[in-house]
């Protein structure tokens, strides 16, 4: 009987030893998930067509300060956006609720593994333009999902989540 007990205490302990050992491995393995949210400017002034660096318009700044609302329950960890006025103002309202500072990116130039790595298991806003945002939401993707927003789209919202090797999008239009 002696030797019952003490085997099932044994046996007992051994099955809690993995048991705690096979907790840490999971810890240790789970994946870390980093999102992202990319927009476009919101409306720029079109009235100096020869204005390279526009400003929002009324609407714009408008649409800017709703983006910061829809926003309200994102904790982000950093903003970016490209060094135009129009998405810089755009990001503004959302970067000064989270107490961020804005920081530049080349969308053309921005190394993507480098990007990949300083903003892994952080939450992000990118804002960019018309044909940028889709394009750095196919780059996070690894796949050509999207094609360039339409000239009178300023509501386009993409929200790309990467856990691991899995990355998922949605695309919402907010107006």
């Amino acid at each position: 009987m002696k030797k019952n007990i003490l085997l099932i205490l044994s046996l007992f302990l051994v099955v809690n030893c993995f048991a705690q050992a096979s907790k840490k491995e999971k810890k240790k393995d789970k994946a870390t998930t980093s999102t992202y949210y990319l927009i476009r400017h919101a409306e720029k002034d079109r009235s100096d067509k020869s204005n390279k660096d526009p400003e929002l318009t009324k609407q714009g700044n408008n649409r800017a300060a709703y983006w910061a609302e829809v926003f309200k329950n994102v904790k982000f960890d950093a903003v970016y956006s490209t060094e135009y006025n129009r998405t810089i103002q755009t990001a503004q309202p959302t970067a000064t609720a989270n107490k961020l500072e804005i920081t530049s990116y080349h969308p053309f130039k921005i190394k993507m593994s480098d990007f990949l790595k300083r903003t892994k298991g952080k939450t992000v806003l990118v804002v960019g333009h018309s044909n940028t945002t889709p394009t750095f939401a196919n780059r996070l993707l690894r796949k050509e999902m999207f094609e360039d927003i339409e000239d009178d789209n300023n509501g386009n919202l993409y929200i790309v989540t990467i856990t691991g090797d899995v990355r998922t999008v949605q695309l919402l239009t907010i107006n």
